[in-house]
């Protein structure tokens, strides 16, 4: 069964003005697209011994809702996704290396510190201001990525690394508002070079 509802002369203006009234609310998100955007601004392989290691720089805007969300004791995760490609002969590049960085920034309200995390190796870092805290997740040095003789000489490869923020590891009423909200768009996107031998 197919209702039809017909829409006189006043009602169409009403929801004219209201469709008008739902857009122009809507307008001020569009302002904050990629404004919170993470960043890799730097990033550089060399080699050290027999490997090869990466070192990055990042920038990480936090909006001020996920700023409030941390004030009030809410953990934020970021993951640095690196990755390693080869370019083969064939279609496909071949994965060398697949590996994240996974950081947990939170607020001690007690204590009145940000501590982050690295979830990886266990290691925690505690820090009077909020600027501190993202200036150790900020900078990646001497990352070890890959030995030497695992790399074919005659073929190119290329490192990608990407900041990704975790929408869903935030409490669970938060994140169907963090995902339609922009100000909660605090990934970069990829950020690729390649590696000179």
């Amino acid at each position: 069964m197919v209702f039809i509802m017909r829409v006189s002369g006043s009602s169409r203006g009403f929801f004219c003005r209201l469709f008008c009234a739902v857009l122009l609310g809507l307008l001020p998100f569009c302002g904050y697209a990629d404004n919170f955007a993470a960043e890799v601004t730097q990033a550089e392989i060399t080699s050290q011994g027999n490997h090869y290691v990466l070192s990055a720089d990042i920038i990480y805007n936090l909006s001020e809702k996920a700023k409030d969300a941390l004030q009030n004791g809410v953990p934020l995760f970021w993951d640095l996704q690196i990755k390693l490609l080869q370019h083969p002969d064939s279609l496909w590049d071949k994965t060398l290396v697949d590996t994240a960085i996974r950081y947990r920034l939170q607020y001690h309200a007690l204590l009145n510190m940000y501590r982050v995390r690295n979830e990886g190796d266990g290691e925690v870092y505690n820090f009077s201001t909020l600027s501190a805290a993202l200036e150790l997740m900020s900078a990646l040095r001497d990352f070890r990525l890959i030995e030497k003789a695992q790399l074919d000489p005659q073929k190119q490869v290329v490192c990608a690394v990407k900041v990704s923020f975790d929408r869903d590891a935030l409490p669970l009423p938060l994140r169907p508002i963090a995902y339609i909200d922009p100000q909660w768009y605090l990934s970069s996107d990829w950020t690729l070079w390649p590696l000179k031998k």
